[in-house]
């Protein structure tokens, strides 16, 4: 776990992956509706990243690759990535890309985040700047939580930068300038 008390990586950490057992495990309840407390040599479940990075390193399981890192994803992403709903696959899409791409061993999925990220970052930043605010609550539906930060800190630096334009003095004097030096005897 990166940050400990940071709530969006909890809430990352909490994303489902699917997993496959390579080694079977007694006194564990992965489906409460089941009849038996062990899970089988070969069985598929899906289980919370955090737990899965546990058991990982205990070579316990192997990870796949997640459903909204799929290959539907992609062929989406490369058509036109400004328009997919990220938000709907996974709310932390690239932080919880991010975070499985060590651990699938699939270097798609980082070229994927990578042009996606590439992608979306100017039409973010273009929104930003210049939409009007009925254009900009239809766009803000689809983006992921990383991406909305990224919006809010382009509108705030974009509305200090109208602010510093608009009014106020353009050069202040230095306090420093205004003091008199005392003379060296």
């Amino acid at each position: 776990m990166a940050n400990y008390y940071n709530i969006d990586d909890i809430l990352t950490e909490e994303e489902f992956v699917p997993v496959v057992f390579h080694k079977s495990a007694n006194g564990v309840i992965i489906d409460p509706s089941s009849e038996t407390n062990s899970v089988e040599q070969g069985a598929k479940v899906e289980l919370p990243l955090w737990l899965a990075q546990e058991l990982y390193l205990r070579q316990a399981v192997s990870i796949s690759v997640p459903a909204c890192f799929n290959q539907k994803t992609r062929l989406e992403i490369q058509a036109d990535a400004a328009c997919v709903d990220l938000k709907s696959r996974s709310p932390f899409f690239y932080e919880f890309g991010c975070k499985i791409v060590p651990l699938v061993g699939d270097k798609t999925v980082e070229v994927l985040l990578l042009s996606a990220f590439k992608i979306r970052y100017k039409e973010i930043l273009t929104k930003a700047y210049t939409a009007a605010y009925t254009a900009t609550s239809q766009f803000l539906t689809l983006l992921t939580k990383e991406e909305t930060n990224l919006y809010e800190a382009a509108q705030s630096s974009m509305a200090a930068f109208k602010k510093w334009r608009m009014g106020g003095p353009r050069l202040q004097r230095a306090s420093v300038l205004g003091r008199k030096r005392k003379p060296i005897e």
